[in-house]
């Protein structure tokens, strides 16, 4: 090193990290790499004319030992240590040598390598990982090591070196608090250094990635609480320095809403999809970061995928909402508990009161300009559960006008399974609105749109290729053809001599019930057309559900012939008979329908009974 000047090998780092992340964008495209190769290549000159690594005593953990501690030996050092002499200087530029040659073969898919430099790195650093020198390139180096273990899937190891990088995070910035060096000034002249204030945005925007991938860890380890926080910090500490990518972080906040909406925490899921409309917004108007590959207005296809995504949580919210509210006051038939509706209505004055109190805990993104227009969203959506229909009905306009919007994207050509989705989830909200609606005409014909949208979608569908999503729809239809009987029964029940017309439609729509249920129940049967004698767990309540309603249904049908009707009642028979043999030979089958169980129990008992006296009846006339 004495024999070159030392701006020369500060010249060559340099040109190494350009060609690392300038010209790699100018490579050839069967060459993806070549800027990186001759990056490696210049880093590993450096390496050698900075000399061998110093010798070290034993303090410094191996790899494998850094592992296999309670605490990881990733942890916390007990005092800092400057690296101060020319010994502790050249161990840290082999280390920022260490850590960009393993990031140089991490970007080349040479993972193994990767990995060899970046422990490198941590070894060599390890005495000084808290000092001001070194805290920041220690960081870098366990995260990506921590990045690359999630990648294999080894997702403990990666939990610990993300971990321990949050661990000293926290420890130097209570303990020492100045912004550290930044890696790349290790090779810069002195009136080239860095000031505080880059220092202090480049050294936060390291600890937003740390946020950022243990969000990810947590989510895939299932520990969904301490995910979202994660993920809700990072979304924060992003707006509060500036740097993200509009895109992208709106599609972060709309999908941390989910968990919020799963929580029934629906003020926080609000906010979190206002804040991702607003950003959203930003879309094309702000410059791409140093993060971003190319500007947003270069993917229009990605722009609007991110639209109809964020559509769709929105869809989320409106649904659950209004489930939520209907769960809370229906009765044990599943119709409007005036009782439970008053008691809510009392509730919702303190609701209301708390509101102010509720806001100050929940999450909040943005200051000024940024967290008025986030509000002024906001202020447009309720998100106390709707009491009645116009209060229903307003949240219903909402989630179908996302719906329009998720469809303009998520089209039946080329996204089948998320077009069916959004159109269920149509579907449902016309069903729950129906819930509020006290008119039964009325319902009967949001009943009727729902048919409307789902029977063209069997049509379209090839049933082999899509036979778990060709079931769901002929149950829903069917489910939806019986709701509609009930209605017109109910209707014709209030009547005083309910006309043929009445009668017809109650049978059609009876008839169009059985032939979904029948589609249904036939795409359990084999090759061979025979319905299974065990059937699979996850169709086993609604083929019994289905069962059981075409009993009914054959119990419904109106007709003044009295052996058709005898014919009906010995149909009605026979499946109420299966559900009970059924239950007898599979005990387990019994607790997922006890309700119908019972019910298709007493059924067995009296309709011999019913049906002897039919008989007798027909034979004296």
């Amino acid at each position: 090193m004495a024999n070159l000047p030392w701006t020369e090998i500060g010249d060559k780092f340099q040109a190494a990290l350009a060609l690392s992340q300038v010209e790699l964008h100018k490579n050839p495209e069967k060459e993806p790499y070549k800027s990186k190769y001759s990056a490696r290549a210049l880093l590993e000159e450096v390496k050698a004319l900075l000399g061998p690594a110093p010798e070290e005593d034993d303090e410094r953990p191996q790899a494998d030992d850094a592992l296999n501690t309670q605490d990881h030996s990733l942890g916390l050092p007990a005092e800092v240590v400057e690296a101060e002499g020319p010994v502790a200087q050249r161990a840290v530029r082999l280390a920022v040598i260490e850590f960009h040659l393993g990031v140089n073969h991490i970007d080349t898919e040479e993972l193994s390598a990767g990995e060899e430099h970046l422990v490198k790195c941590l070894r060599l650093l390890h005495r000084y990982r808290l000092s001001h020198d070194c805290i920041s390139l220690y960081i870098q180096a366990q995260n990506n090591l921590g990045i690359l273990w999630s990648e294999r899937e080894e997702i403990e190891t990666a939990q610990a070196y993300l971990e321990s990088s949050e661990a000293l995070y926290n420890q130097y910035m209570k303990e020492i608090g100045s912004p550290p060096l930044d890696p790349t000034e290790h090779f810069l002249p002195e009136g080239e250094k860095l000031t505080e204030q880059e220092r202090s945005k480049r050294f936060e925007k390291v600890y937003t990635h740390i946020l950022y991938y243990l969000a990810q860890v947590y989510q895939h380890m299932e520990m969904f609480e301490k995910a979202a926080h994660y993920c809700h910090s990072t979304l924060k500490l992003q707006l509060e320095h500036n740097a993200y990518h509009p895109l992208e972080w709106a599609i972060n906040a709309a999908t941390l809403s989910q968990f919020y909406i799963n929580k029934l925490c629906f003020m926080e899921a609000r906010h979190c999809l206002s804040a991702a409309n607003v950003i959203f917004g930003q879309t094309g108007k702000i410059p791409a970061t140093e993060d971003s590959t190319e500007a947003e207005g270069d993917v229009p296809e990605l722009y609007h995928q991110r639209k109809g995504e964020i559509a769709r949580c929105w869809i989320k919210y409106c649904l659950t909402l209004m489930q939520n509210a209907q769960l809370s006051m229906q009765d044990n038939i599943g119709e409007l508990d005036l009782d439970k509706q008053s008691e809510l209505r009392a509730l919702r004055k303190k609701e209301l009161d708390e509101e102010e109190s509720v806001r100050k805990k929940a999450v909040q993104f943005g200051t000024g300009e940024l967290c008025d227009a986030i509000s002024a969203v906001e202020e447009k959506v309720r998100y106390l559960r709707p009491l009645d229909f116009e209060e229903a009905r307003e949240l219903f306009l909402l989630g179908q006008h996302y719906v329009f919007e998720a469809k303009e994207f998520f089209q039946i050509d080329g996204y089948v399974t998320d077009h069916i989705e959004v159109v269920q989830d149509h579907s449902a909200l016309f069903k729950v609105l129906a819930f509020f609606e006290t008119d039964m005409e009325r319902r009967c014909k949001m009943h009727k749109r729902r048919i409307a949208m789902l029977e063209p979608l069997i049509v379209d569908l090839n049933p082999q290729y899509y036979l778990l999503v060709n079931r769901q729809i002929q149950f829903e239809i069917a489910h939806t053809y019986y709701d509609m009987m009930d209605l017109k029964v109910a209707i014709a029940d209030k009547l005083r001599d309910p006309d043929s017309h009445i009668v017809k439609k109650i049978n059609n729509l009876n008839k169009s019930a059985l032939k979904y249920y029948q589609l249904f129940l036939d795409s359990l049967r084999d090759p061979n057309k025979v319905f299974p004698e065990h059937i699979g767990e996850d169709v086993l309540r609604p083929a019994m559900l289905a069962k059981f309603r075409v009993a009914r249904l054959y119990g419904k049908i109106i007709t003044a012939d009295p052996k058709k009707e005898l014919e009906n009642l010995a149909a009605s028979l026979e499946h109420y008979r299966f559900i009970v043999d059924y239950c007898e030979k599979h005990p387990e089958a019994g607790k997922e329908i006890e309700v119908e169980l019972e019910l298709s129990k007493e059924m067995v008992s009296l309709l011999p009974t019913k049906m002897e006296r039919f008989r007798t009846k027909m034979a004296l006339t």
